[in-house]
């Protein structure tokens, strides 16, 4: 008798019942029910969006494309709103590419006239320049185009036709004052040199004159510091610079 009460005591005696089972469905099944249910949202999310208007659809991935850089203007759109700066953008891109093309038809001009020692083409993003030497374009002192000159100038006159371009010609000095006497200053030579280039394009072309300006700088912009007879030389040049169309200020 005291030998069972001494198993009773140390935790041998009868055991409770065990709990019983939880009622309803395993925890396992519910989380899977959950999982499943978002599926099925999700699915009919998709089935949803390839419902919808195409032409409001890609309306309203307008933002995207702007981000991405590759917006077109929709003209047909009267409420969504777009970025005009993209449209500037891509109107840069149509110009970079066109004076590009300008600068390698000048290029090509010149190297078939055999006019490599007095031109020059050199083009940046605001526009393409050609530079020809006033040593082959002028006697000195004169306002009277060479042969030489009408040649590049037919070359200006080509170009201008191919394109919409508009162009600036700038007659330049060397700064010394110049030995004619119906010129008596670096302005009023430049500026004439310049003014004859534009009435020979204009007298031998159907170019519209509101699409060029002849500019006379003396010898305010030189190239090279006017020391010697060989810089001189250099500074001594009338430009012809093309410029895209639609610029405020050319």
């Amino acid at each position: 008798m005291a030998e069972q009460e001494s198993v009773e005591q140390q935790g041998g005696g009868p055991r409770p019942d065990p709990p019983k089972p939880d009622e309803g469905i395993p925890a396992w099944m519910a989380t899977f029910s959950d999982m499943v249910t978002l599926l099925l949202c999700f699915f009919v999310l998709l089935l949803s969006f390839t419902n919808q208007d195409v032409t409001n659809f890609r309306k309203l991935m307008g933002s995207i494309q702007e981000a991405l850089g590759v917006q077109y203007e929709d003209k047909t759109a009267m409420s969504v709103p777009y970025a005009d700066t993209t449209f500037k953008e891509r109107q840069s891109v149509r110009d970079n590419r066109q004076i590009v093309e300008l600068g390698v038809i000048l290029k090509k001009a010149i190297r078939a006239k055999d006019l490599t020692h007095m031109a020059k083409v050199s083009s940046d993003k605001s526009g393409v320049m050609l530079r020809l030497s006033n040593q082959v374009l002028f006697d000195k002192g004169s306002v009277e185009l060479t042969a030489e000159a009408k040649q590049a100038l037919q070359i200006v006159i080509e170009s201008m036709q191919k394109t919409n371009f508009n162009m600036v010609i700038r007659g330049h000095t060397d700064g010394e004052v110049p030995e004619s006497a119906q010129y008596g200053s670096n302005w009023s030579l430049s500026a004439a040199r310049a003014a004859r280039c534009l009435r020979y394009i204009l007298e031998h072309s159907a170019i519209p004159a509101t699409r060029m300006k002849a500019v006379g700088y003396g010898g305010s912009k030189p190239l090279l510091p006017s020391t010697s007879e060989e810089n001189r030389h250099v500074n001594r040049r009338v430009e012809f610079f093309f410029l895209p169309p639609g610029r405020s200020k050319w």
